[in-house]
């Protein structure tokens, strides 16, 4: 399928899988261009680096030759689709692509409702280290190596996009009820999970902590990990600090080895178990997996970490009440004995108005809380729910702020400030962080 005589054009090429697989393609020595609207995405940044060409949305982009890969958000009534067809040039959906791409190699999918990306993140900086690898992340990061012989990918579930993939190994964090404006309920999420899994064609390895996931049907081996004994692997003798955290970890009985995580809460913890797991299935040794889970980054927009006079600032994509919590426990462990002060976005009416007290019961775990305006996304642009219906069910009395509207958060000394969503309250982070940045120490 992949042909080094063609010019691959990505239509919509800033999306975050569209711009990660046109890295990916570049990397690997094929022609890659793309084309997306004028307006900045931090996505990218990368492709700059890389000189591949982007282009705005234009029918005259689209050339005989040309093989068009197009983002899910478009549709084929889209300028460039309708003259791609006119062409009758070949047309792959981003999914459909990666789903006959990852066949040429050992194939590592990791899923899940939350930690997809941290996971994914997790599992290609190790790898990397032990294996020529290609990977794909949902944070916009993209590398291909011509001599790869593992993918790791991504893989969503929104839409069942991720049946599109037949993995080799299949990683599944956790199911939850999320994207209320396509499943109906989590029997209809489970449903697609369940799905998946039996796409899986060497191993599953999946989170036991899960209700869900350990009612599992596949017709692979199901290895599941957590924190009890009875699963296949399982993590023991925890220190969590300021540091990190540190842990045995016991695989069918016996202790494989004892790893450190540069990473905080134990949600973490459960990620890293799970790319152990995997790194064990096909062979690889305790001490050079540890070896390289130490020294992990992490990725774009998860628990990214700032330091502006006196004040932390953390920003971070978590837009679900099970990620807000898995995030505030993180921060609380990495600065236990300070103030953790919450501003979060609600992403999407549907999702906001469907786990509205769940909301609200996340964000009661920080010491403070602010309310960012519900972002109004493409697929949603109204809706019946309005973010004072989430301020009236925190406990205290809950501030409404804007990029316009910051004054609330300069009272506010040694203390972090976390940033939560999956809008645009990345740029109002930014925002508070220069107008932070000019106050001198004694304005502080």
């Amino acid at each position: 399928m992949i042909n080094k005589d063609t010019t691959y054009h990505f239509v919509g090429i800033k999306g975050s899988g569209m711009s990660a697989l046109a890295l990916i393609l570049h990397g690997e020595g094929y022609q890659v261009q793309g084309s997306d609207i004028g307006k900045y995405f931090f996505t990218q940044q990368e492709l700059e680096n890389q000189n591949i060409t982007m282009l705005e949305f234009d029918a005259d982009n689209i050339k005989a030759g040309q093989t068009i890969i197009a983002g899910n958000a478009f549709g084929d009534d889209h300028v460039e689709l309708v003259r791609a067809q006119e062409l009758g040039l070949p047309i792959h959906r981003y999914h459909d692509f990666i789903g006959d791409l990852i066949t040429q190699y050992t194939s590592i999918a990791v899923t899940g409702s939350h930690g997809k990306t941290s996971t994914t993140g997790l599992l290609s900086h190790t790898l990397k280290n032990l294996a020529p690898l290609s990977y794909l992340i949902g944070d916009g990061t993209g590398f291909g190596d011509e001599s790869s012989s593992y993918f790791a990918l991504e893989a969503c579930e929104y839409r069942r996009h991720f049946l599109a993939y037949k993995p080799d190994y299949a990683i599944i964090t956790n199911i939850d009820f999320d994207h209320p404006d396509y499943y109906r309920s989590i029997e209809d999420v489970f449903h697609a999970f369940q799905t998946f899994a039996l796409q899986a064609k060497k191993a599953i390895v999946a989170c036991g902590e899960d209700e869900y996931l350990a009612t599992l049907e596949a017709d692979v081996p199901v290895y599941y990990y957590g924190f009890n004994p009875k699963f296949d692997a399982y993590a023991k003798a925890i220190e969590r600090t300021i540091d990190g955290s540190d842990f045995d970890v016991i695989i069918k009985g016996e202790l494989f080895g004892r790893f450190h995580l540069p990473a905080y809460g134990e949600h973490n913890i459960l990620n890293a178990l799970s790319i152990i797991m995997v790194l064990y299935l096909e062979g690889f040794k305790a001490e050079d997996i540890a070896e390289h889970l130490a020294t992990f980054g992490g990725v774009k927009r998860r628990f990214s970490v700032k330091q502006v006079h006196d004040l932390t600032l953390i920003d971070d994509y978590a837009h679900h009440p099970s990620e807000i919590r898995a995030t505030i426990d993180a921060a609380k462990q990495k600065y236990p004995n300070r103030d953790v002060i919450a501003i979060f976005q609600p992403h999407t009416f549907s999702r906001t108005v469907a786990l509205l007290n769940e909301f609200a019961e996340s964000l009661n775990l920080a010491d403070e809380v602010y309310l960012v305006d519900i972002f109004n996304s493409a697929r949603e642009a109204k809706g019946e729910v309005t973010i004072q219906d989430l301020a009236n069910l925190i406990k205290d009395d809950v501030e409404i702020i804007s990029s316009e509207h910051l004054s609330p958060l300069m009272k506010y000394q040694d203390a972090v400030i976390l940033f939560m969503g999956a809008g645009d309250i990345d740029q109002i982070a930014r925002q508070f962080e220069a107008s932070y940045a000019q106050l001198t120490p004694n304005k502080l």
